[in-house]
This record gives structure tokens, sequence and C-alpha cells, in this order.
């Protein structure tokens, strides 16, 4: 199947069942990551992800990775670790840094172009982009930034450069998520530390359901003010 070329002048995605099976779930390439072109592919259930130097590329995988919040598996390790935890949790506090962090925690070189860069502070500032950070007394030691749409959080990347700082952001943040009435996080692509977290993968069609029916219902109200949540 040959893949889909996106004009820029449209905001109009193939649909996502029309995605490669190999590799698994391409479906476009090219347009571009603006603000209204990203939104409304993430409406879609489609994502952006390209190595740097090669066109944009657009993705819709089968099956989908998720975490429900109320599923979160806290093992008996990190129970003990966050009891005692040496870390403080904020909300939308320092996104710029967030992304930084997932730009240049990753030894085999990053996606997070300055291209992408761009695009997701656009997102944040438009309200759109939210992010978790994790300090150890006042230095960022991990975090997680993503995409909020409505009750369900497209979670993008995340990063941590002390013992389990990414797995108290998501432990935190599942917890804040489910109390302001989110339910489903989104991980895209399962992986071995999302999976031993209570991610699990469910088929793009059940994905999509669940896309169609949560993106505009509303969480509680300023539940994405800065602020601190542990």
């Amino acid at each position: 199947m040959r893949l889909i070329q996106l004009s820029r002048e449209s905001l109009n995605f193939p649909p996502p069942e029309m995605a490669l099976r190999e590799p698994n779930g391409l479906l476009a390439m090219g347009g571009d990551l603006s603000p209204a072109r990203l939104l409304s592919a993430y409406h879609r259930g489609i994502f952006p992800w390209f190595s740097p130097g090669d066109p944009i590329l657009w993705w819709s995988p089968d099956p989908r990775a998720v975490l429900y919040p109320e599923s979160f598996h806290l093992s008996r390790s990190m129970k003990r670790f966050h009891q005692q935890s040496p870390y403080r949790v904020t909300l939308n506090q320092s996104f710029y840094d967030v992304i930084e962090g997932c730009a240049s925690n990753r030894e085999e070189g990053t996606w997070i172009t300055n291209e992408v860069r761009r695009a997701w502070l656009k997102l944040f500032e438009a309200g759109h982009a939210q992010s978790i950070e994790v300090w150890h007394e006042n230095e960022l030691v991990g975090g997680i930034y993503g995409l909020a749409l409505g009750q369900i959080f497209c979670g993008e990347s995340m990063f941590s450069r002390r013992e389990n700082a990414s797995k108290t952001a998501l432990l935190v943040f599942s917890r804040y998520f489910q109390q302001q009435g989110g339910k489903v996080i989104d991980c895209q692509v399962l992986n071995p530390h999302t999976a031993s977290l209570g991610a699990e993968e469910i088929g793009r069609a059940d994905y999509l359901h669940q896309v169609n029916s949560l993106a505009d219902q509303p969480l509680s109200a300023n539940c994405w003010q800065p602020q601190t949540l542990f």
C-alpha cells in the first residue's frame, strides 16, 4: 500500500484503519506540526513520530497501549519507596524543562527536534499540553509531558535522572488524573517500563471508540492549573 502524502493546505488525515501493518501503524507522511494539525491528529488517534532529517511520519498502531488509572500497578518496592519519597511532584510548573529533559535523556538520540519542541511549546501556551515535574530539592529529576483531550491524557514522553523518578511522576499523576475525572492515559506503544506499571494493549478500534466518547468530556474545573501534586 502506498503511503499517503499530507498536504500543508488541509488538516485532513486518512482513516486510521488505512495504516500499514508493517511497520505497524504507519499511516501518512508530510504536512506540518502546527497546533491545529496536531490537535486534529490526536482527536483521530494519530500521532507524529520521526527521526531527525526524515519527513514527518504519522502513526496509529494496532494494538494501542493504554493505562487505566485505576489499574496502575504499584509494586511492593515502589510502594515502600513512595512512602518515604524524597521527591516533590508538580503540575505545569516547568514545561520547557520537561521537554528538554525528555529530549536530552536518550543515549541513542532523540526524535524531539527543535521543530517538535516549538510545536509542543505552542500547544502548552494554548493550554492543550501539560507537564508533570518531579523534583529532588530544587533539581528537576524526572517528568512527563503530553496532550490533554478531555478525559484522555495522551502521554508523549517521559524522562528520569534519579531512581524511580518517572515512576513517581506517572504514579502521582495517574491518581490525580483519576480524581479529576480522567479515564485513560494513552501510552501509544507498549514497552517494558509502562507494562510494569500496568499499561495494557487494546485494539485500535477500541481506542478510537474511547477517543470519540471521552475527548470532549470535561474534567474538574481548573484541574490543569499549576500546582503541587505531592
